[in-house]
């Protein structure tokens, strides 16, 4: 019986030191289960905390890796790589972007003349590319338009924005399984096109959904014209400010339009000529055309609707006047049914009074506060004072 059980606790220890064995050389299934689900968990929830500022690259041995950190350490990531995104958030664009280009090897001439446009801008060196769209966020009618400045060279497209922009953080998540699905067997130049199209196109993306919020505050403010109770102070400042956003919005599409519209063609040194991804860029501007008109044709919408709403906020406006001015003018003839016959009975209570007998007064007093009464009421009808109508 010992010798039985000596030889179960033998099996025993050497399922154990395999297992352990096991469990060195790689992760158990279970484990893999696990944090693929953790992972998926994560996802789902948005609680991937991504770092505003990395760097997705696909190394010369076609592995993919992605980074977070400072650009100090992306710097060995880039040298040995085909191609790299990088994406930088400063706190102040227009003084911090100069200084983050050069430290990637970008010419500071670049960046500066782009930075100075208003919305959009379009810088080619030959050896250097440089563009700037518009990144557009809307919270209600408050539009706000952020700078995006894009820098490409032979094996890198940089991306560099302000704090406020937040949708590259996003697709983050999903960056490495983009670079995945780029053919690794094609040049630098595609590599890179491919790249810049995506990421115009998830920045345009972003851009759209501003015209969901635009659309909801309008639908806001003509509910509450039609409201004949209620404070309309703000009235006037919300319908100037609603205009005021599709102005502001349709002014960031057409600049995003206008950037487009240099590269749709592939003149630049640094944009592949391949017409399968050339017409990729054509989409991006079919998509901006196609949500620029569709903006258009709601600010056209809004403003006519605006205007019938308007004329009958006016109407309401006309309709308490006239009430106003009726009473207002009944106001004036019972006022002087009352002052004429006080005036009267004024004068009869001095010495006057004493040779008059009180019918006398009493015939005098009704006779003139008729009198009164009618003349005043025929002069406001013939001067127009009375309304003639209430509503």
């Amino acid at each position: 019986m010992q010798k039985k059980a000596n030889k179960k606790e033998n099996k025993k220890g050497k399922r154990d030191r395999k297992g352990n064995m096991k469990a060195k050389g790689k992760i158990k299934p279970e484990s893999k289960t696990e944090i693929n689900l953790e992972y998926k968990k994560q996802l789902v929830n948005g609680n991937m905390n991504a770092a505003p500022t990395f760097c997705v690259a696909m190394l010369k041995n076609g592995n993919i890796t992605k980074i977070e950190g400072k650009i100090e350490d992306f710097l060995h990531v880039i040298n040995d790589s085909d191609f790299a995104w990088v994406n930088i958030q400063v706190s102040d664009l227009d003084r911090e972007a100069s200084e983050v280009s050069s430290k990637l090897g970008f010419s500071p001439s670049l960046i500066s003349d782009l930075v100075s446009q208003r919305f959009s801008g379009y810088n080619d060196l030959i050896a250097e590319l440089g563009l700037m769209l518009p990144s557009v966020r809307v919270h209600k009618l408050d539009v706000e338009v952020n700078k995006l400045v894009i820098l490409i060279k032979s094996n890198m497209i940089v991306t560099i924005h302000g704090e406020h922009v937040t949708r590259f953080v996003k697709f983050a998540r999903y960056a490495v399984t983009f670079f995945k699905k780029i053919p690794k067997k094609t040049n630098n130049i595609d590599k890179i096109s491919l790249a810049l199209i995506r990421i115009l196109d998830e920045n345009n993306e972003r851009n759209f959904d501003g015209i969901r919020s635009i659309q909801e505050q309008g639908e806001l403010i003509s509910k509450y014209l039609i409201e004949t109770t209620g404070l309309r102070q703000n009235l006037g400042t919300d319908i100037y400010k609603m205009k005021h956003a599709l102005i502001s919005y349709l002014e960031a599409l057409w600049a995003s339009l206008d950037v487009i519209h240099y590269l749709r063609y592939g003149d630049a040194e640094l944009i592949t000529d391949d017409p399968i991804i050339l017409r990729k860029v054509s989409m991006l501007s079919t998509d901006l055309t196609r949500q620029i008109s569709i903006s258009e044709q709601l600010s056209s919408v809004l403003a006519s609707g605006l205007e019938v709403l308007q004329s009958i906020y006016n109407n309401q406006l006309t309709v308490l006047n006239n009430r106003l001015s009726l009473l207002a003018v009944w106001i004036a003839i019972l006022g002087t049914a009352f002052i004429v016959p006080n005036t009267i009975a004024t004068v009869f209570g001095t010495p006057i009074g004493e040779h008059l007998g009180w019918r006398t007064m009493l015939l005098v007093i009704l006779i003139s506060t008729i009198l009164s009464v009618l003349i005043v009421y025929w002069f406001v009808k013939k001067r127009g004072i009375l309304p003639p109508r209430v509503e």
